[in-house]
């Protein structure tokens, strides 16, 4: 070890695990209280959370200032790319065929599908909402679904809110499983083990969500009402997640999930339909729940569609019938993004190989990735063991640069200028502005909070309940993702830590490490990262603490639910389920 390294010490505070875990929890504890109850716009909040964080590190852990101040520099690197990176080009796309019209012509198709928004919103959301969960991953899920439901009528801190809990269940296996595949890494146990446990344990949780959605539209009557096509769409959607994940191919387990469960709604609602369809009134150009900035009713304003020359119509939504042509550019630039991402990640020629290690070099679309040693930063773990402390940048396989390729291409087939192109990307950065910076200062504090040894803290701390860590086990995930944003960030944090913990209880290594990404899922909805970037979809920038405690219930309860489940998978009355 250099004598410049910085030691992790996991109980720095008079050689306590329990004291050193009540001061290391002090900066997630003032980020929530600030988001939750003060109502504190989430950049600030997380500004004040990351200085908590560094001075938990410098004065409790002993952290040089220098490292400290790096460990957030590299955090907030990675808060902006990959993650913005994504979320940037994505929005784009959107912000390109809202400016053509093509949107509007999107939302019709899935309007078409039912009149009642409670169907509507299982379709958006959960569906679509895994489909693109499964091809880009991080925030890109949330950002499209709440932005069609708002196109679709609903209001924007419901339609941000609905958005965040369907990204539940299909998010242990986004972006193709990298957080499965991330976890196998770091605990060396196979992809196809963890892969088929984590599709015994979400496939359950998803049956719920489609139900939560439609509470969350209209309450008790909606649950009451259209119980029957979210069981459906639910039931079938973990049927083909189990499926996929167990027998056929755990990257493709969303993909498969998701096509699957979209017909099956969409044959369920060509012989059933609701006593009363639920339509929310139109709040197009409407502030926070449909009230304007006075505090009264925000007017409503006509849909402009296209026609098939491109000119504007401002007849009602019922007398539209958009030409074949113009529903299939509408399409287009998701079915583009399939097929840039399929190429891009199942075709071995093109994928090419990454590397490894600082100095080597890759092949195909990593032939431009370069991993760098952070300069100023060296970190070890209690036993002397180097933690790492690099930085990817991957220009060309990038999920975000795959959306901007997706981009130009979508340029080319809805015939889009430069200019006007150009414009509406400079308005995207505009939109995202906070959404960026609040990323940025979150990933910030995960960073600062990993490499001072305080998450480790914590989780050290939850791993010493013996035999009955198989229910907090979830929990460690939950944590995890709810700071950093990220289930493939939480499987790196705890993976390692969830199989140590497993064997010193005499539970299955496969059951618990899986549960660190199933329990994950769970945080997604209330990690200031994911509020940031739903809240600034919708245009409710500054209200994310009002949406934090929209979705902290649900987050709890689900995350209970998960803890109960793998639980009884620990023991003979589930324990059938699990992975030999």
């Amino acid at each position: 070890m250099l004598l410049a390294d910085f030691q992790q010490d996991y109980s720095p505070l008079n050689d306590s695990l329990g004291l050193s875990a009540l001061v290391a929890i002090l900066p997630l504890l003032v980020l929530f209280v600030l988001l939750g109850v003060v109502r504190m716009r989430a950049w600030l909040a997380s500004l004040i959370a990351v200085v908590v964080a560094m001075l938990v590190a410098i004065v409790a852990y002993s952290m040089p200032v220098g490292d400290t101040f790096n460990s957030g520099l590299l955090g907030a690197a990675f808060g902006f790319f990959p993650i913005m990176w994504i979320v940037i080009n994505a929005i784009w796309i959107y912000n390109l065929t809202v400016d053509t019209g093509h949107f509007d012509v999107l939302r019709r198709s899935f309007a078409s599908i039912s009149e009642d928004q409670r169907v509507q919103a299982i379709i958006v959301a959960f569906c679509f909402g895994a489909l693109l969960e499964a091809l880009a991953g991080f925030g890109t899920p949330v950002a499209i679904s709440a932005v069609m439901l708002i196109a679709l009528g609903f209001r924007p801190m419901k339609a941000a809110a609905i958005a965040l809990v369907a990204n539940t269940a299909p998010v242990a296996f986004g972006a193709l499983a990298v957080p499965i595949t991330t976890l196998a890494g770091v605990t060396g146990l196979p992809v196809e083990d963890l892969g088929a446990m984590v599709g015994r344990q979400t496939p359950i949780l998803a049956v719920f969500v489609p139900l939560a959605l439609v509470v969350i539209v209209d309450g008790r009557r909606g649950l009451r009402q259209t119980w029957a096509p979210a069981l459906v769409c639910g039931v079938v959607f973990g049927i083909f997640q189990y499926l996929s994940s167990n027998f056929w191919s755990v990257p493709l387990a969303d993909i498969v999930a998701a096509l699957t469960s979209a017909l099956a709604v969409l044959l369920f609602t060509r012989v059933w339909h609701a006593k009363e369809p639920y339509t929310e009134a139109d709040t197009a150009g409407a502030g926070v729940d449909g009230v304007d900035g006075s505090g009264g009713a925000a007017p409503t304003t006509p849909r402009r569609p296209v026609d098939g020359g491109g000119s504007v119509r401002t007849s009602t939504e019922t007398q539209v019938a958009d030409p074949p042509a113009e529903v299939w550019k509408a399409y287009a630039p998701y079915l583009v993004i399939i097929a840039v991402f399929v190429l891009a990640t199942r075709v071995p020629a093109i994928t090419g190989k990454p590397p490894t290690k600082p100095g080597e070099s890759g092949t195909g679309l990593e032939v431009a990735t370069w991993i760098l040693q952070w300069p100023g930063l060296h970190v070890v773990n209690e036993a002397g063991d180097p933690v790492a402390t690099t930085f990817k940048l991957n220009l060309l396989s990038a999920a975000g640069t795959l959306l901007l390729i997706s981009g130009l291409l979508t340029m080319l087939l809805l015939r889009i200028g430069v200019g006007r192109a150009l414009r509406a990307y400079g308005r995207t950065l505009d939109q995202l502005k906070f959404a960026i910076l609040t990323v940025m200062l979150v990933l910030a504090l995960g960073f600062i909070l990993n490499l001072s040894g305080q998450t480790i803290t914590l989780g050290l701390f939850v791993a010493g309940a013996g035999g009955l860590f198989a229910f907090f086990s979830p929990l460690l995930g939950w944590l995890g993702v709810a700071v950093t944003g990220s289930d493939t960030s939480s499987n790196s944090l705890f993976g390692l830590l969830q199989i140590t913990a497993a064997k010193e209880a005499g539970l299955s290594q496969v059951l618990m490490a899986a549960a660190n990404s199933s329990g994950g899922v769970l945080g997604k909805m209330i990690s200031p990262q994911n509020l940031a970037i739903a809240a600034s979809a919708v245009g409710v920038q500054g209200k994310e603490g009002d949406l934090f405690r929209r979705v902290l219930g649900w987050s709890i309860g689900f995350v209970l639910f998960m803890c109960v489940l793998v639980y009884l998978q620990s023991t003979p009355v589930l324990g059938w389920m699990v992975v030999d």
